[in-house]
């Protein structure tokens, strides 16, 4: 097992972040050029305001920042310790998949029973992956 592989769905979730990063300030910019806010604003991070199409990216980039770190932490620690399995970098795949989907609900139609739905089955991805790598360094 090619222990690197692990870095490839981590480089995709940091892809990904940088990708929603983007919409920040173009929505930002959107919005003040038709008038919907000013960039007073934004002087104190968002005031009341900025409309939820405005603010919902900086969420989401937020969101990718929180819980995420984990996934990081545990895919360096697992690489580190040479404890990737090919179980590991599905499940790095899959938590990927799911941050997406979260997101994607999120900037889109945001159901918010779909985006739980999204975010509890990336936790419980990641609830597994450090179990297994617990489960391994305890051998």
């Amino acid at each position: 097992m090619n222990q690197t592989s692990i870095f490839w769905p981590v480089m995709a979730l940091v892809g990904w972040t940088l990708a929603v990063l983007l919409l920040i300030p173009y929505q930002r910019f959107k919005a003040v050029f038709a008038g919907q806010v000013t960039a007073g604003d934004f002087k104190h991070g968002e005031s009341s305001n900025v409309p939820l199409v405005v603010s919902i990216p900086n969420r989401t980039f937020m969101d990718l920042l929180e819980v995420p770190v984990l996934f990081y932490v545990v895919c360096l620690v697992s690489y580190v310790t040479q404890n990737i399995t090919s179980g590991t970098i599905m499940l790095g795949w899959t938590y990927f998949g799911f941050r997406v989907a979260h997101s994607l609900v999120y900037l889109t139609y945001n159901h918010a029973v779909h985006r739980f739905l999204a975010f509890a089955a990336s936790n419980v991805v990641l609830v597994i992956m450090w179990a297994g790598l617990l489960l391994a360094l305890a051998k």
